[in-house]
């Protein structure tokens, strides 16, 4: 009897065994030999999808062309599309002409509906879209990819936020070395993300810490801390990161600009001095941010007017929001004065030519001149886009410090 249930027990281990094995190996007998997206030497781009039942594929990223479109936010840059060609096999294919060095993201669109490459692991998400992503290299493109250079820590990490009455989620960048490094201590960038993002998406879609890395590496930023973080003042983490469990994520979170993240905004650099061996005086501190980011740098930096030395405009949404009574918006341009007057060494604005946003920005400009504020000002191709943004961080981080 004893040997029986021996033998039993054996029996049933490496059932449990194989089933165990054949289970783990069931991703890699799904996938399909197909190589997409493939890069060539020419840096032009070919895109495949097995789809032998569909009657059209077609795939649509910002490598190609874009159109006018008419939002609610105004006329914005869409990308078009391009059709691929069937074989025999059903294997849909389309090969793009050569591409600039730059991070690129595209999915597919079969029989009309939305798809990701399945032969391609490599995805963002922006909001609530998820797409692939590819990077032809050469030029600006070699800094958002990790390179044969020393690299820094990111680590997600919570904080208690008195004033928003809960703990809340950070991302934050430390410079190579910085664990070895124990008494040096570091300046601090703030980098502050736009509508429908979150604490994942300077990390992810900016690609902030390859491009630290890089900048270090080749001596044109100074090692630094960089905290990024979740601005939707009613959440404690991107969606799927905290307590509310997987959602589907807004663009626009209420209360995001009413005023209160601004006000409640130094519980997050108490924070950080408090936790990091970070240089705690205004020359070492910089804000910036994009799109909604940029409208809480340009406001935090006023309303704080003695707490930051170089802040960055990315595109910034300079408009009336939600929480027009707030004393975060009260006294504008007093509170402008009150900054130059108090002084800072770098106040640094830039937009594309075919943003949205670009007549605000302008205005804002103006008011600048007007009570005679300095600045300097950048304005590039494109429009609302991660592409103009990764170009400004890189743009922006040389002059810190």
């Amino acid at each position: 009897m004893k040997t029986i249930f021996s033998k039993i027990s054996v029996f049933l281990f490496i059932s449990s065994l194989v089933f165990h094995q054949a289970f783990g190996q069931e991703a890699i007998f799904s996938n399909q030999d197909i190589t997409s997206p493939e890069i060539h030497d020419d840096k032009s781009v070919t895109f495949r999808f097995f789809a032998p039942t569909a009657d059209s594929v077609k795939v649509t990223g910002d490598f190609l062309p874009t159109i006018k479109k008419e939002t609610q936010w105004g006329m914005v840059d869409a990308p078009t599309h391009a059709d691929l060609t069937k074989d025999k096999n059903g294997l849909w294919s389309f090969t793009s002409d050569p591409l600039m060095p730059e991070l690129y993201n595209y999915s597919f669109i079969v029989d009309g509906v939305s798809n990701t490459d399945p032969n391609n692991p490599f995805l963002i998400r922006d909001v609530a879209s998820v797409t692939n992503i590819f990077i032809v290299g050469g030029k600006q493109a070699d800094l958002y990819k990790v390179n044969d250079v020393p690299h820094g820590t990111v680590s997600r990490i919570w904080y208690n936020s008195p004033g928003l009455k809960m703990d809340r989620r950070l991302t934050v960048y430390t410079p190579p070395n910085y664990e070895s490094n124990k008494t040096t201590t570091y300046p601090v960038l703030y980098l502050l993300h736009g509508a429908g993002g979150d604490e994942e998406a300077w990390i992810e879609l900016g690609r902030t810490s390859q491009i630290m890395d890089n900048l270090i590496a080749q001596g044109k930023a100074k090692p630094m801390i960089v905290v990024m973080p979740n601005a939707n003042i009613i959440q404690d983490a991107a969606p799927g990161q905290g307590n509310k469990g997987y959602y589907k994520p807004q663009f626009m979170v209420p209360g995001s600009m009413n005023g209160t993240y601004e006000e409640t905004f130094m519980d997050i650099i108490s924070f950080v001095e408090s936790n990091y061996r970070v240089k705690k005086q205004k020359e070492f501190r910089a804000i910036a941010g994009l799109s909604m980011g940029g409208f809480h740098s340009l406001h935090i930096s006023r309303y704080f007017p003695n707490t930051f030395d170089y802040i960055g405009l990315f595109s910034a949404a300079i408009m009336p929001r939600d929480g027009s009574e707030s004393k975060v918006y009260s006294n504008f341009e007093e509170s402008l004065n009150t900054q130059k007057t108090n002084g800072y060494k770098l106040y640094w604005i830039a937009i594309g030519k075919t943003d949205f946003l670009y007549d605000a920005n302008m205005e804002f400009i103006k008011l600048l001149d007007s009570i005679e504020m300095p600045y300097e000002y950048m304005e590039s191709e494109g429009g609302h886009i991660w592409r103009n943004w990764r170009i400004y961080l890189s743009q922006f981080v040389p002059r810190l410090f």
